[in-house]
This record gives C-alpha cells, structure tokens and sequence, in this order.
C-alpha cells in the first residue's frame, strides 16, 4: 500500500527541505524532538496548538501542513474559478459603480437576500456560497455608498456588507484560503463599527482571534477575545449572550494552548451558566447553547491528549434534532478523531460516514477528516473497500 500522506509526513518533508534536524526544529517551535518525531511517524495526534507552532517555525501556512487547499480537487470541482470573483468583489468596496449599473434592490430585500446565504453557510453549502457572493457583495457595496447620510438605513447597509463579509470569511477559511479569509475579515472589520451593533464588532474580533490562533499566535487570540467581552456589555438579550458565550468557548480553547490552561475550567463554567440560560440558540450563525459547550470540551481534551475523555463528552451528547449541519458534521469529525485515537476504527469511520452525509462539501475538504482517514489507513495492513472508496472520495 502506498504512503499516505498527512501532516506528519509534510512537517518532515518540509523540515528535510529547510535542512532542519528534529532537534532543531523543536527548538525553533518549542516542542520536543521526540514529539515531531512521533508525528512525522503518525504515533502521535498533532494538536491544533503543535500543528501551529512547527508551521511558524517552518515559515509555512498551517494550511500547507494540512494539504490545503487541496488544488486538484478544488479544480476539479470548478470551486477556484467561483473564488476568484469574491476577491474581486470585495475589493471593489468603495468604487462607484458604472453609470449604466442597475440600482441595488431595497435593503429589505438585501437583508432577505444575505439571511439566505446565511443558511447555506451554517449547511456548510460552499458551491452556492462561492456562487452567490461576489454579484451580492456588489450590489450591497453599491447600496453602502449611496446611503452615506448618518441614519438607520446606513447602518443596515453597514450591517449586510458586515455580514457578507463574515459569510465569506467562514466560507473560504473552511476551504484553506486563508488569505481571502483574512481579507473578508477586513471588510467586516471596516464595516462593523458603522453597523450599529456593537455584537458585529464582537464577531469580527472572535473570528480574528481564530485566525491568530492558526498561526500559532494563541495569546494574541486570547487576549482580543477578553477585550471583546470587556467591550460587549451584556444588555440580557439572548442575541449578546450567544455572542458573549462564544467568546467564552473561543477563549477557553485559545487559554490552553497559550499556556493559560488554569483559566479553562472558569471559562468553560462561565459559557455553561450562559448555556444553561439561554438553551440553543442560532444568533449570527454562532450556535451557541449546551450542544456548543460539549463540543469545546470536546476540543479543550483533544488538545490535552485526553482523546479517551474527548470521547466520553461526544459519546453523552445528543445532537438537537435541527442542529445546524455545519456544527453537526464538525462534530462528527471531531468524535471521528477521538475513536481513531482510541483504537475504535470502525466507530471512527462510521462518525465519518455521517459528517458526509450530514454536510457533503465541507467534510470532504476538512483538514481534520483527512488526517483521520491518513490515521485509519496507516492503522490498517488492509484497509476495508469502504475506508479506501472514503479516502478516495475526499482526495487522502
């Protein structure tokens, strides 16, 4: 059976490259020797937080550690022809348009129109995303112009080309272009403050947070997020306190691998009293609510190495029937890692059957199921026509 490529493999590859020993470049990434080795061997479960360091230290994405964008299936599937006119789009911000452009539609019919995208992103439906964003974030760029007097009608346009730009930022980084991710980030960041919702200004530094978390920047990312719950009073309203709980997840997680882990369990407490209060809640796309606080613990244990724990929490939660399928088929993923790491392949590649069906186009380019699927395969002399039609199916 043939190499399979994962992260392992590509941190070697690219250290062999760089002319790095083991030694030298744990040094470079402060992460032992012995730990790269078992990773580069696929032994050892690369962590969010190592997978981060050792790309910076290798002066690479993370992206390139994980095989993204994964080119030749993106073009096969025609999805780099649809991204090219998104950045387009978003550059064009405040260019007027030509004389002979049709007006935008009202801004009712805008906000309709961005609530729709809205769904297709949480159904993790990225060829209708890629597909729909560029000529709506044109027309709302256009409507942001024209309504430049102070008033409600100008901060609603604010507020959609806020959103789109968030749309667009979920979408592409859960495709491994990080670098349009980063710069819709930027447009939501610009527009945000005009929006009238300090919550928009929120998100936008919870989702940069993320982004400096990928780079290995961890107390960076932790540090925005406690300023965002500083400036985000909480009004009561179930709307903030999704907000407010999802910073508190993003921060737990973001504690841990800046070396904070004694701050983890309050944070965790913390956004489990706001779940308690609120049950789930689907403001600003953030899911938040108990199914959300398992996840992160979830994450906070794999993270730990305590994939036997990670396991425990996935196996006692119970998925809301209407759960986002987004949410759901990460979720699957992530218990689909815990069994692989527990020597369960069979659960672990049933989890992986129900993240594809759950959510088709998002599971077949995520970076975690890949390196799941390259965990089976080495796990296996023969490996089932079943896990060999998966692998196949999402390129590993």
């Amino acid at each position: 059976m043939p190499a399979i490529e994962g992260v392992g493999s590509r941190i070697e590859e690219i250290r062999l490259l760089r002319g790095y020993s083991l030694r030298e470049l744990g040094a470079r990434a402060h992460v032992s020797a012995a730990q790269i080795s078992r990773i580069e061997k696929g032994k050892r479960y690369a962590s969010p937080s190592i997978v981060a360091a050792i790309a910076r230290a290798l002066s690479v994405n993370v992206s390139v550690l994980h095989g993204q964008p994964y080119i030749h299936m993106i073009q096969q599937d025609q999805l780099d022809g649809l991204l090219s006119p998104i950045a387009s789009a978003l550059d064009d911000w405040d260019i007027a348009p030509d004389e002979d452009d049709p007006p935008p539609r009202p801004l009712s019919v805008l906000e309709a129109e961005v609530r729709a995208l809205d769904d297709k992103r949480e159904a993790g439906q990225q060829f209708e995303l890629a597909e729909a964003l560029p000529a709506l974030i044109s027309e709302v760029n256009h409507a942001t112009l024209l309504h430049d007097r102070p008033g409600r009608d100008r901060e609603r346009a604010y507020w959609l080309q806020a959103e789109l730009g968030r749309t667009t930022y979920v979408a592409t980084r859960r495709l491994g272009f990080v670098d349009l991710a980063r710069h819709a980030l930027g447009r939501m960041s610009a527009a945000a403050p005009h929006s009238g919702d300090p919550r928009q200004v929120a998100i936008e530094r919870w989702d940069r947070a993320r982004l400096l978390g990928d780079g290995a920047r961890h107390d960076k990312g932790y540090r925005l997020v406690r300023q965002a719950l500083r400036d985000l009073d909480d009004d009561r309203t179930t709307a903030t306190r999704a907000v407010r709980g999802a910073l508190y997840l993003e921060a737990s997680v973001l504690a841990r691998r800046a070396g904070a882990a004694g701050a983890v369990p309050d944070l965790l407490g913390a956004a489990g009293e706001l779940a308690e209060q609120t049950g789930e809640l689907d403001d600003y796309g953030l899911v938040f609510g108990p199914a959300n606080v398992s996840i992160h613990t979830m994450s906070v244990a794999a993270d730990q190495e305590e994939h036997g724990e990670a396991l425990r929490v996935a196996e006692a939660l119970r998925l809301p029937d209407d759960y986002p399928k987004a949410r759901a088929a990460s979720y699957w993923a992530s218990r689909a890692r815990a069994e692989a790491w527990t020597a369960r392949p069979e659960a672990a590649l049933r989890s992986l059957v129900t993240a594809r069906e759950v959510a088709s186009q998002q599971t077949r380019y995520h970076p975690g199921v890949h390196e799941t699927v390259g965990t089976l395969l080495r796990a296996r002399r023969a490996p089932s026509d079943e896990l060999r039609e998966y692998a196949a199916w999402c390129g590993v």
